[in-house]
């Protein structure tokens, strides 16, 4: 009865070994800023912005910040993951939440918006993320209700498609990175159990 609670134990233990890690920050451009400069994306504009994740990353969301008239909220934007500039397929992602932040001195009104994927996104290294074709509740992509992504000026390399480099967009990516172990780290770890186990037994027989 003991060996098999045991047998239990160790199976339990490297089932947890192999558990991704919870979801959490991969990169982050740093805060916004909300009084220098925004850029548009939407009405033929695109922005596209680097990033940097761990290997085996998972993106499972994209959170960034933008002016607006006021009431005038994202509901979804095409965006782009690809290894260049504005590289990459694009798909229509919609917004899960839209959070007013504050009211600029040019009479703009901040939000955060938060995009969720329908399906994980796998990644490694670097990339970029592109934004174009932004649409509100007001209309998509016809310049009457624009939205500008906000410039802050982080550590990302930016573009925009008609001008070229820009300073930098204010934008997080969420998701976890596969914890997986090596295989010979399961094998050498499994093996120390099972030694562990033996010994025990021979005690419990004397």
């Amino acid at each position: 009865m003991r060996t098999a609670s045991f047998s239990l134990l160790t199976i339990l233990c490297l089932m947890l070994a192999v558990d991704p890690a919870m979801a959490d920050t991969l990169y982050d451009n740093g805060p916004y800023n909300g009084t220098t400069d925004a850029w548009a994306i939407d009405y033929g504009s695109a922005v596209s912005d680097s990033f940097t994740v761990l290997f085996d990353s998972e993106i499972t969301g994209f959170h960034m910040v933008y002016w607006t008239a006021a009431g005038n909220v994202l509901t979804s934007v095409d965006m782009a993951f690809g290894a260049t500039s504005f590289g990459g397929f694009y798909n229509a992602y919609g917004v899960s939440n839209n959070t007013f932040l504050t009211t600029n001195q040019f009479g703009f009104a901040l939000y955060q918006a938060d995009l969720l994927f329908i399906s994980y996104l796998p990644w490694s290294d670097r990339g970029y993320v592109s934004l174009q074709n932004a649409c509100t509740i007001g209309g998509c992509s016809d310049g009457e209700f624009p939205i500008y992504w906000d410039e802050n000026s982080g550590r990302s390399l930016a573009f925009e498609n008609t001008l070229g480099s820009i300073p930098s967009e204010a934008f997080t990516l969420t998701g976890f990175v596969e914890m997986t172990p090596e295989p010979s780290s399961i094998l050498l770890f499994g093996s120390g159990i099972l030694g562990l186990a033996g010994v025990l037994r021979w005690r419990l027989n004397i």
